[in-house]
């Protein structure tokens, strides 16, 4: 997908450049071994912080020297080169510097790092820098603030390493009183060789000014980037995977790809509603016992018919955790018969499902619900008294006999537990119900859902590994979207507005200004807030799911406009060859699983990966899969032929490998044409000006929103 480049006389290391480029491949013999890692230079701004929580993510390996700490190593040619067996090695594959020069003018440390680039053609990012001729940029024709702008990729973007974007790069603005981005806007200095890969309007001017380009000179290639960012600003997330593949140049230790998947729970059961007059649910603990009389959401066949027609017009299967007792109760009351069941039995293949428990009690502590909030019940000895391990197992295989007499598709492995519950909740019950991993093993269950508000990393309860899920703040609670709207001022307003008072801490960072208007506020403020939100875990190489709850596809189907709202932004900003990865729960335990077994070996130091001309060797711990990205058309060798590696992701090829029968690592093939990263088609800043404006909106997380916003565990996360 990059251009070729264009080949310089590079005297001496004129061969050794030609190894990464097309046409002139040099034999394994003359090849030199260049380790598959990367060398972050930073001086602990948040360009460089984001470029390095982006390795983190792909699973890339980096080593840091930090200009600020004064026992750093010293970046000379021993540090930088030696050899292995008899080969050069280049001990780092891509460089990553704070600005184009942090070490300034005549530094030694700099003119290793230039020797070392042209003599093993080593790439190098300049994470935030000055426009200048140094830069191969003119003068700024703008320097300030660009919240708000719209920037696009250019024709040798998007033909180049940001062709998974289909073109727009627009750049936040939150909160209208933080200034969140700054950069600098300048065209190609006279007789650069400079390529402008991302651009954006001159505000209040005329033309275009770059903001991320590629600059050759010398022997060298640096991708130039001018504007400042953290690690969480949609402008870097969309970036982030283009910078990095330009660093590695496609052939690199780890992988990215765009998550988002939906669960819907308590399907066939029904919500409590929440009460605009006491400010709480009757029928569920945060109401006092006897206040208010409960009020059940449940969807009707019509809320069931309308759920499969969005999701086939969508290309998009929502996962339904069901609860098969809410089903025999609504029979039960209802002299036999239940339409909404037959009719998602009927649609049942155009869903995916998931155990819920049969009737969704809760199975952690037993709880005392005497008091808001509640407490775990004790013993006559004064210990927990827990839910048995008898009744968790049985809600689990009575759930599942429902779903086999029903013909529900299941993974029997994947479960739900309702609220969570058997899994510690603080402050009430610090540990797990210890009755619930030998009921989980009862069963076979081997995927256990988790609250990632409360829960965020993969653990192990007994046979199951957890998969942690992203609460969405549309409210269990809510069927319509005047509830949802009242629910949320009461939380996230004032006492003097009527609020909860959660707001008068000044470090909560999600109070509102006012309160929403109970007509208009769902649309204007709280479907983008959620939707932004949500679009934020999509576009950071998260596979864990999100959840929301029947109550909100029934009624007024508030959820739909806060999924809608993810999916149509995330097509306006990707092209085609990179869409939306929707994995079932099992996939995305799997890959959390592999995700944490490569990371601790790679943290370790337990991870060897190098390139010999146009073959890549890695080797990790027995057990251990190996994450890579790497061209398309590359393939790995077995000691009997090859096998395809990985699938096409955003113009390269990606996933996990694992060694052949009778191999102790992986070897991949490169296709021989192997693309380099692009085709190239006033008054200077003085270097002692040595600091960069980082607006306040750089250095911290602006959240989304009025004031910002961060969903709660509850309601959201019952």
């Amino acid at each position: 997908m990059n251009h070729t480049a264009r080949a310089a006389a590079l005297g001496a290391a004129a061969l050794l450049l030609a190894l990464s480029l097309p046409g002139a491949p040099a034999s394994a013999a003359e090849a030199p071994r260049i380790d598959l890692r990367v060398l972050v230079v930073t001086d602990g701004g948040p360009a460089t912080t984001a470029i390095t929580a982006e390795l983190d993510g792909q699973g890339t390996p980096y080593t840091t020297v930090d200009l600020r700490q004064s026992g750093r190593p010293v970046i000379d040619g021993a540090f930088l080169a030696d050899t292995v067996n008899g080969r050069p090695r280049a001990r780092f594959q891509a460089v990553v510097l704070p600005d184009d020069n942090p070490f300034g003018a005549g530094s030694a440390e700099m003119a290793a790092l230039a020797s070392y680039e042209q003599t093993y053609a080593i790439p190098q990012v300049d994470a935030y820098t000055y426009a200048r001729p140094e830069a191969g940029l003119q003068t700024p024709k703008f320097s300030g603030s660009l919240d708000g702008v719209r920037a696009q990729v250019t024709a040798s973007g998007r033909s180049g390493p940001f062709g998974y974007l289909a073109g727009q790069v627009p750049f936040e603005d939150n909160s209208p009183s933080v200034k969140e981005s700054y950069g600098f806007l300048a065209e190609p200095a006279p007789g650069a060789d400079f390529t402008s890969y991302v651009d954006a309007p001159v505000p209040g001017g005329s033309g275009r000014g770059s903001l991320v380009g590629e600059y050759r000179h010398d022997g060298r290639r640096e991708l130039v980037v001018t504007f400042v960012y953290n690690q969480h600003q949609q402008q870097f997330r969309l970036l982030a995977r283009g910078i990095v593949d330009w660093l590695t140049q496609g052939v690199q230790l780890g992988s990215s790809r765009n998550y988002f998947a939906v669960h819907v729970d308590d399907v066939f059961g029904a919500d409590d509603r929440w009460d605009s007059e006491l400010n709480c649910t009757p029928g569920d603990v945060d109401c006092p016992p006897g206040q208010g009389t409960p009020d059940p959401i449940r969807m009707t066949p019509d809320d069931a018919v309308y759920a499969a027609q969005w999701s086939k017009g969508r290309k998009f299967p929502l996962d339904m955790a069901f609860n098969g007792g809410g089903s025999e109760l609504f029979r039960e009351e209802n002299g036999g018969s239940d339409p909404l069941a037959d009719r998602f039995v009927a649609d049942r293949d155009d869903h995916r499902w998931i155990n819920h428990t049969y009737n969704h009690p809760f199975l952690g502590c037993v709880q005392d619900v005497g008091t808001v909030p509640w407490t775990c019940a004790k013993n006559a000895d004064g210990s927990t008294r827990y839910v048995s391990r008898a009744e968790i197992s049985g809600q689990i295989s009575d759930n599942r006999a429902w779903a086999q007499r029903a013909g529900l598709p299941l993974v029997t492995g994947e479960l739900v537990t309702g609220e969570h519950s058997g899994l510690k909740v603080l402050p009430q019950q610090p540990d797990d119900n210890p009755n619930l991993g030998p009921a989980l093993r009862d069963n076979g269950v081997t995927w256990l859902g988790s609250d990632n508000s409360r829960d965020r990393t993969q653990r192990q309860v007994g046979p199951s590994l957890t998969v942690p899920r992203h609460p969405m703040n549309v409210f269990y609670n809510a069927g319509r979207t005047s509830e949802q709207i009242d629910e949320y001022n009461w939380i996230y307003t004032r006492k003097a507005d009527g609020g909860s008072g959660v707001c008068e801490n000044s470090s909560v960072a999600t109070c509102l200004d006012r309160p929403l208007d109970l007509t208009t506020g769902y649309q204007d403020h709280i479907v983008p807030v959620e939707s932004t939100i949500a679009l934020g875990h999509v576009l950071a190489n998260d596979p864990r799911p999100h959840f929301i709850h029947q109550s909100n596809l029934a009624e007024d189907r508030i959820a739909y406009p806060v999924l809608g709202s993810v999916l149509d932004a995330y097509g306006a900003l990707f092209a085609e060859n990179a869409p939306v990865v929707n994995l079932r729960m099992a996939d995305v335990g799997g890959e959390l699983r592999s995700r944490a077994a490569w990371g601790s070996a790679v943290d370790a130091g337990r991870v060897t990966g190098y390139r010999i001309g146009d073959t890549v060797t890695v080797q990790a711990p027995a057990g251990v899969a190996v994450r890579a990205t790497m061209p398309a058309g590359s393939v790995q060798r077995l000691l009997l032929g090859t096998a395809p590696f990985g699938s096409a992701y955003a113009g390269r090829t990606s996933g996990w490998v694992s060694p052949g029968a009778l191999q102790d690592r992986v070897t991949i093939a490169l296709p021989s044409a192997l693309a380099t990263g692009g085709t190239p088609d006033g008054a200077d800043v003085p270097k002692a000006a040595k600091k960069l404006p980082v607006p306040v909106g750089a250095s911290r997380y602006v959240k989304p929103g009025a004031g910002g916003h961060t969903p709660r565990a509850l309601p959201a996360g019952r």
